[in-house]
């Protein structure tokens, strides 16, 4: 009975541990402020990429929307640079999932992506489409 109690408390200790280190981790804008070549609309096993029209105001008002996403704040950019990139962070754990939203050409390219794990179970995805509806 010791042992296990012993196993439960420091398998409780490292999920605390594990919950710190995922909330207090910083986040590098030169490793996230990005848009890498070759982005095709789709979704892979921890990103999704949507591409629509940059009609006029459609950043202007991409932003606003995003802004209003909660547990969502601005990493790096801006609406004048024409790249913004925003961390929006999970209710329970704090996981955050990074989003470039940039002007290319005549198009806005939103670009989700994960950073802890291998698959964000269509978070991203769901997160651009929903943004995307309120468009």
């Amino acid at each position: 009975m010791y042992i296990l109690t012993r196993i439960i408390v420091v398998l409780v200790l490292a999920l605390i541990a594990l919950g710190i280190y995922v909330r207090l981790a910083p986040s590098y804008a030169e490793d996230w402020h990005d848009l890498p070549n070759g982005l095709e609309p789709g979704e892979g096993a921890g990103s999704a990429v949507r591409v629509v029209s940059n009609e006029g105001d459609t950043l202007e008002r991409l932003d606003a929307i995003i802004r209003d996403t909660p547990r969502t704040t601005v990493l790096a950019g801006s609406v004048d640079e024409g790249m913004i990139t925003y961390i929006t962070r999970s209710a329970l754990w704090g996981f955050p999932d990074y989003t470039t939203v940039a002007r290319q050409g005549g198009q806005i390219v939103l670009y989700g992506r994960l950073r802890f794990g291998k698959s964000d179970m269509g978070v991203n995805a769901k997160r651009l489409d929903g943004w995307l509806a309120r468009l």
